[in-house]
């Protein structure tokens, strides 16, 4: 089970005044990333996995959504200082305030996903996203009809061009030929929350004839989405599962489990086994996936499911590499 799998992996290695006011000593928490709790993508995820320990436990957890990159170090030590244990962030963005934070705060669990903090009281969970995207790129190139497919990443970012180089892999061991079109919808992290931007791109790259578009931009991904399902094409969706936004038309999710990461967070703290440490999960661990479903079960041959599930077999029995673009800023493909 997926669940069991992360959990093994992991043991070894409102207002803001409304949010506060409920807190009780050993709470734990998840401050929210730019993009907001429903961004049907990252965030969301991270919101799921903490309800679902909610469910189970009975327990409560904070929660918040920033919306200034200057709040990151302030709610984080409001957080804090108000007894919340472990503090989950998903997002890179946090890097920064968390090495301002945790030191100050010595006995308080910190967690954040997609990065590394290397201080005894933080877990830093990472993810092998060139992984899963490699599942989804070849399942692109299955599917395509043009010979042309596209990736929308948020900006140029070592992180978003590792889902990007992945894809590339997966497509061009398919179809050597295939032509992948990269466009970025902007230059910084605003593009994670510029749906409209993110439409005109995925349009510009569907009216050069791709007919699979995959987005890799958090929230404004769903215009991604849009694009595609309002052309009668093809996307591709990213972090939760988002087969079910415009189905018929996502052909597939590159899911990671940043919800079972901060489940796990919670349960471990909950049970006493809390640990600090790098965690990196890829296929072998359930971490990363492509994601099958009633919602695309139409659009997936059993043909495409088949060379899918034997691609996944050699990667985590280390027989096909997968390159992961942020070890040189350098892809293959």
């Amino acid at each position: 089970m997926t669940i069991s799998k992360l959990t093994k992996a992991i043991a070894g290695g409102v207002a803001l005044s409304a949010v506060l006011a409920g807190a009780a000593f050993a709470d734990p928490a998840v401050i929210y990333d730019g993009g907001g709790k429903f961004d049907a993508s990252f965030n969301e995820a991270a919101y799921n996995g903490a309800t679902q320990w909610k469910t189970e436990t009975g327990g409560n957890f904070g929660e918040l959504e920033i919306s200034s990159d200057a709040q990151r170090e302030q709610f984080l030590r409001q957080f804090a200082e108000r007894g919340y244990s472990p503090i989950v962030t998903p997002g890179f963005n946090f890097v920064t305030a968390l090495q301002t934070v945790a030191p100050e705060f010595p006995d308080t669990h910190f967690v954040i996903l997609d990065a590394v903090v290397d201080l005894p009281n933080v877990r830093s969970v990472l993810f092998k996203e060139q992984e899963g995207s490699y599942l989804v790129g070849m399942l692109a190139a299955m599917k395509s009809e043009s010979g042309t497919i596209g990736v929308v990443p948020a900006f140029n970012l070592d992180l978003l061009e590792a889902f990007a180089c992945g894809y590339k892999q997966g497509a061009v061991a398919v179809n050597p030929d295939i032509n992948v079109l990269e466009t970025y919808i902007g230059t910084g992290f605003d593009a994670f929350n510029d749906r409209p931007r993110a439409v005109e791109v995925a349009q510009s790259q569907l009216d050069q004839g791709a007919d699979v578009v995959y987005q890799v931009a958090g929230g404004a991904g769903a215009g991604v989405l849009q694009a595609a399902a309002d052309a009668g094409k093809f996307s591709i969706g990213v972090d939760s599962n988002q087969n079910h936004l415009y189905p018929g038309s996502v052909l597939t999710s590159m899911v990671k489990r940043v919800d079972v990461a901060t489940y796990n967070a919670f349960m471990d703290e909950q049970n006493g086994s809390w640990s600090a440490g790098t965690i990196v999960l890829g296929l072998a661990e359930d971490g990363v996936d492509a994601a099958f479903d009633d919602n695309n079960a139409s659009l997936i041959t059993d043909e495409m499911k088949t060379a899918v599930e034997a691609a996944k077999a050699q990667i985590i029995a280390g027989e096909l590499e997968v390159h992961d673009y942020r070890t040189d800023q350098a892809c293959p493909v």
